[in-house]
């Protein structure tokens, strides 16, 4: 049923992005390349900071699903990879195919030492931080508005933005569990706080 639900999520979403959502804005391609090349002038922040958090996301799930992969039939990183391009898009056929693991074996490479440090979990969050600060405190709300009602491109990344949140506890438990964390407390407080929930908890876990 797991499965089930998480594909039918993934088409719902596809089918929503393609056959719902409002139509193409004529500058949504230009304004993907000012976004990606850092070319802002005359942007709202609240869409240069939202752009920026979708880069923000693939790197909180990647301090789970790097660990999580070791033991699943199907590595997790093309995955995450592919999730900086289109978010959820790639993510869903990942959490529809990975089997419950609550167990780590092995040692941590280098590179999974990154992923597990706090230092890393703080980096991310002070990275997120500065983001929501800039968007929230000198966006246009009105304006915003307005392009999630027009543009495609700003309604469905902004649809993904609160997938991302909300499919966020689906991998919390395992990690949890590989950590010795046992407190539904500590679930739900995560679970429940969209964004920052998840980088307070990459900043406080234990080490695996």
């Amino acid at each position: 049923m797991r499965k089930i639900a998480f594909g039918l999520l993934w088409v719902g979403f596809m089918g929503y992005a393609v056959i719902l959502a409002p139509p193409n804005a004529p500058d949504t391609l230009e304004l993907i390349r000012h976004l990606f090349l850092g070319q802002w002038e005359g942007i709202d922040p609240l869409i240069i900071a939202l752009f920026n958090l979708m880069g923000i996301w693939p790197l909180i799930y990647g301090c789970l699903l790097f660990a999580d992969g070791r033991e699943q039939k199907i590595p997790a990183w093309p995955f995450v990879v592919g999730s900086f391009a289109v978010g959820t898009f790639a993510l869903l056929p990942y959490l529809a195919l990975r089997e419950s693991n609550p167990g780590f074996q092995g040692e941590k490479d280098w590179f999974l030492q990154v992923q597990d440090s706090r230092w890393f979990g703080l980096f991310i969050t002070l990275a997120a931080l500065a983001l929501l600060s800039f968007g929230l405190f000198t966006g246009n709300w009105s304006e915003f508005i307005s392009q999630w009602q027009t543009s495609r491109f700003i309604n469905a990344m902004s649809l993904d933005f609160c997938l991302l949140s909300l499919l966020f506890p689906t991998l919390l438990r395992d990690d949890m569990t590989r950590r010795g964390i046992n407190n539904p407390v500590v679930f739900w407080s995560v679970s429940l706080v969209p964004l920052l929930g998840p980088l307070i908890y990459l900043c406080w876990r234990p080490s695996l």
